[in-house]
């Protein structure tokens, strides 16, 4: 699927661009699964856990702004995540095994559709290791009038910014005296074909342009960690993430995980059943 020194630009810089990478037969079902759900907003007139809107949506003119966890609600959106040439894309980039994390359904509408200020992921859903990474698939021909996602090739092992405002609440965006220090002139730009799929690491800086053209761009996001990354819970939208999270894709969880350089296997994940005791576990009862 991937070349070796494709894996190897990925490793140096952070990102991979790869064109028209989802056959035509998958954007035929995916982009009819995204249009139903822009139809279902229309009903709409404030956004919801599902569907967030623009400030000018209307039943008329829908300005969907992100479908939320598309997998968890759209078979067509979970084979491609679970099975189908993104995980199998993930799977290679990461070695094995993967963890999925989280999906949503980005449209920057035509007009204007909003900007993603300059950003890195890892600060929204922290792990116990920098693997987690982003696969995103363009529903729709991008090109430069369209704000394609722009990334900043070997930031992922660069800097950690703060990405809170200056009167302390959380602004999700790098503060603007840090972005004067970025090379924007180094910033690669991810256009390309339907179909065509970005690659970027949890710690990459990126962000994208406001939509300019006549045209909308829907990016379709899925992200994933190696098997033996974890999510670290009560920060950020880790555990408020969709029911699939955590879902172990082409292997099977063994528990084991590495913090500060010391390797260990954890206990079971007791989420669902409830811990036992340590009296209960060490008895057999």
């Amino acid at each position: 699927m991937v070349t070796d020194e494709q894996l190897e630009f990925y490793d140096t810089n952070g990102y991979l661009q790869l064109d028209s990478f989802i056959d035509a037969t998958w954007m035929a079902e995916l982009r009819a699964a995204s249009d139903d759900f822009v139809e279902q907003s229309r009903s709409l007139d404030a956004s919801n856990r599902r569907f967030d809107l623009e400030a000018n949506h209307t039943a008329e003119a829908p300005r969907l702004r992100r479908l939320v966890s598309p997998v968890d609600i759209h078979p067509t959106f979970r084979r491609l995540a679970f099975e189908g040439p993104v995980a199998q894309l993930a799977m290679r980039i990461l070695g094995g095994p993967v963890r999925f994390h989280h999906s949503k359904l980005n449209y920057k509408w035509s007009g204007g559709g909003e900007e993603v200020k300059w950003h890195q992921d890892i600060q929204f859903w922290p792990h116990t290791d920098f693997t987690p990474l982003t696969i995103g698939v363009y529903l729709d021909d991008v090109d430069d009038e369209m704000g394609p996602m722009g990334v900043l090739p070997g930031s992922h092992r660069g800097q950690l910014y703060d990405l809170y405002n200056a009167d302390g609440s959380w602004g999700g965006a790098i503060n603007d005296a840090d972005v004067a220090t970025i090379a924007m002139s180094d910033m690669a730009w991810l256009q390309g074909p339907a179909g065509s799929v970005t690659v970027h690491n949890c710690c990459m800086v990126h962000g994208s342009l406001p939509n300019n053209s006549d045209r909308a761009r829907p990016l379709l996001l899925q992200t994933y960690s190696a098997i033996d990354s974890f999510p670290v819970l009560g920060i950020g939208a880790n555990g408020a993430d969709g029911a699939s999270a955590g879902r172990i894709i082409g292997g099977e969880p063994d528990q084991h995980l590495t913090v500060d350089g010391r390797a260990m296997r954890g206990a079971p994940d007791w989420r669902k059943a409830g811990p036992p005791t340590i009296f209960g576990s060490q008895q057999a009862d």
